[in-house]
């Protein structure tokens, strides 16, 4: 009678483990020193395309707000490492009737009557996007004079409130200086929002920081060396900006120019944009 063999047992020792192991770890720590760099190099690449991103929205954001602007409302200051931009934006525009371009008749309400100002005119056209308590601003020109001039948004002159929101517009005060009014060629008023008014960018020059936006709080007759108050929210975090404003000689036309740098996590990008100002009233 044969006996029969047990079966094999299959396996493998502890030593064997250890020594998968080992091995397994050196291969891994070899392969991390090679593709470390490779990936280090991919995240300050998405971080630098993000920080890009972020700047172009930024100053693309800048810039179509300062493009419909008021004529002559940009100023700028600078106080305790902080430059303030300030302007008015308009929502949209419009042409008043005015006795000296034949658009008067019966029953119709001229801007001018007689020489003067009046707080009541029918719209030429079609009738622009404004609501009660909207402001109408006409002929804001700051080569006439200082923020107390009649013709100055800031110091009152060349706005007024709208008290309806159809045509023949209503307005709270006369505007301004009737004699420039009447004379103006182009017969144009433009709109502001009542939940807007001016706009104020804060932004740090010294050292990093928070970029602001300031709306709401009204028209202040010297351009703000703080934060202004009214509503305000973040526009992007680690900044720094160099701002700059060259109005021509007549005021007609302006230069904005805008270098805005962003850093996070070791990686910074500065984007720089030049914006042509329009201030013809």
């Amino acid at each position: 009678m044969v006996k029969a063999s047990s079966p094999r047992e299959h396996g493998f020792t502890l030593i064997e483990a250890t020594m998968v192991i080992v091995i397994t770890g050196i291969v891994s720590s070899m392969v991390a020193v090679f593709i470390k760099t490779s990936i280090d190099s991919y995240m300050n690449s998405v971080n630098r395309a993000e920080l890009t991103d972020m700047a172009d929205v930024t100053l693309r954001r800048i810039e179509r707000e300062v493009h419909l602007a008021v004529p002559n409302s940009l100023r700028m200051t600078t106080n305790t490492g902080t430059t303030y931009l300030e302007f008015v934006p308009t929502k949209d525009g419009g042409r008043y009737r005015n006795e000296g371009d034949g658009s008067s008749g019966a029953g119709l309400k001229n801007m001018c009557t007689g020489g003067g100002t009046n707080t009541s005119f029918d719209v030429l056209g079609p009738m622009p996007s404004v609501a009660a308590g909207d402001s109408i601003v006409v002929f804001n020109d700051a080569s006439l004079g200082s923020t107390g001039s009649p013709s100055n948004v800031y110091g009152g002159g060349s706005l007024a409130v709208t008290t309806n929101g159809a045509s023949p517009l209503t307005l709270s005060a006369a505007l301004g200086n009737s004699t420039l009014i009447c004379s103006y060629a182009n017969n144009r008023f433009e709109v502001v929002d009542r939940n807007v008014r001016a706009v104020t960018y804060a932004c740090p020059t010294a050292a990093a920081g928070s970029m602001m936006r300031y709306w709401n709080y009204g028209f202040n007759a010297n351009p703000p060396s703080a934060p202004p108050g009214g509503t305000s929210a973040l526009v992007v975090g680690n900044a720094t900006c160099a701002i700059d404003y060259i109005p021509s000689a007549m005021q007609r036309i302006g230069l904005l120019y805008i270098t805005l740098t962003l850093s996070n996590a070791g990686e910074s990008v500065t984007a720089f944009r030049e914006i042509h100002v329009d201030n013809t009233p």
